[in-house]
């Protein structure tokens, strides 16, 4: 049969749609691998909004280092923290990047199933996101 390839894709977008920065990694890494997510966001500053998977102490406590306010809803054994009116906003509008994951995979027909050759992976992932980039963003 031959060898499967499985992936994430993780994207960091802005407000209005638009990929800034995306990371391909083997499905079997951890989210909050520390070196991929300096690599995604090297040129990205401000506060970032992200999952409950992202969390990590070290990678808050590096991000911070470089200009980033990583912000996320607390995991359930976590203590829980006072969040402001705005941040509170700001991580209901997880609405956008799943607008965004479902054009990728519905519009722009990226697949999500485990991939026989590698060129038909890695053609698979740059044709969607090229094709996602020439969209019109009417997200807001």
């Amino acid at each position: 049969m031959g060898w499967l390839y499985g992936f994430k894709l993780h994207l960091i977008i802005n407000d209005k749609g638009e990929i800034l920065s995306f990371y391909l990694t083997k499905d079997n890494v951890d989210d909050r691998n520390l070196k991929h997510m300096m690599s995604m966001t090297k040129d990205i500053f401000g506060k970032l909004y992200g999952d409950k998977g992202y969390i990590s102490k070290a990678m808050a406590d590096i991000l911070w280092g470089n200009g980033i306010q990583m912000v996320t809803k607390p995991r359930k054994n976590m203590k829980s923290i006072n969040l402001s009116q705005t941040v509170k906003i700001m991580l209901r509008k997880r609405a956008i990047s799943e607008c965004v994951n479902d054009e990728l995979k519905n519009i722009c027909k990226l697949r999500n199933t485990k991939h026989l050759n590698v060129n038909n992976f890695l053609l698979n992932i740059l044709g969607a996101l090229v094709a996602y980039v020439f969209f019109l963003k009417n997200l807001l």
